[in-house]
């Protein structure tokens, strides 16, 4: 399977294809993601950027990416019901989860992917 390289041949370079953990001395990632991508557009670029920095801020390094632009690869577009792109699957933890756009609204991006990011009221001791 050809990848997001040869999606963009003139190159992407801040853009990861995938964030393995465990190939950085790490423990196994938590968040196994799919991004379906139409070609090259402005737009592909656009959620492939936004989820690069939601990943970044949001999932410190436990997830792995797999980008598949779906002019490249029809098939798994089609057995995966992609309708629309770009659209995000969250296949790992369960439940499998899918957010369509452009993935610039981080907020709904966490919410619709059910990601809870440790919040500062989380650390803070209740009172009594």
């Amino acid at each position: 399977m050809r990848g997001l390289k040869d999606a963009f041949p003139s190159g992407v370079p801040e853009v990861p294809l995938v964030n393995d953990a465990v190939s950085q001395g790490g423990t196994l990632s938590t968040y196994v993601l799919r991004l379906y991508v139409t070609g090259t557009s402005p737009r592909a670029q656009v959620a492939i950027a936004n989820l690069r920095r939601i990943c970044e801020q949001d999932l410190h390094g436990q997830y792995d990416l797999e980008i598949v632009d779906v002019l490249e690869h029809p098939e798994i577009a089609e057995s995966e019901k992609i309708l629309a792109t770009p659209t995000l699957i969250k296949q790992l933890p369960p439940p499998l989860r899918r957010v369509i756009g452009d993935l610039s609204d981080k907020e709904k991006v966490l919410l619709g992917l059910e990601v809870r990011p440790e919040s500062p009221a989380a650390n803070r001791p209740q009172e009594s």
